[in-house]
């Protein structure tokens, strides 16, 4: 079982920055990858960005170029560096952690981008 705690979500202008953070504890294998999702009221849930243990990452085509997902293996922590933010950012965004066969979600934490 791993537990992700997100944190560093917030109110900012079109325009600005936010840095999220995601600590994973418990039974972490050393293979494995961490992603950030998001999802907004009447919406499913998507794929922001992630990034495996060995530091392959993928974007969604709408935050390439703006947001870089990184991670501390050392730390058992992933962020996710959100510059250039614009309205349609607005979400709760929340951490995953998947180890075939296993996977956890953190709590999410609200970003909303607004002026």
């Amino acid at each position: 079982q791993v537990q992700l705690v997100e944190s560093g979500g917030g109110l900012v202008q079109p325009g600005g920055s936010l840095r999220l953070s995601c600590a994973a504890s418990g039974s972490i294998g050393s293979i494995n990858v961490m992603a950030w999702y998001r999802q907004t009221p009447g919406k499913q849930r998507e794929m922001v960005a992630s990034i495996t243990s060995g530091g392959s990452t993928n974007y969604a085509d709408s935050v390439k170029g703006r947001f870089t997902i990184s991670r501390d293996n050392a730390k058992n922590t992933v962020c996710l560096q959100m510059n250039s933010l614009k309205p349609e950012d607005t979400a709760v965004y929340y951490c995953y952690y998947l180890r075939q066969p296993y996977h956890s979600w953190g709590q999410g934490t609200q970003v909303t981008v607004s002026s």
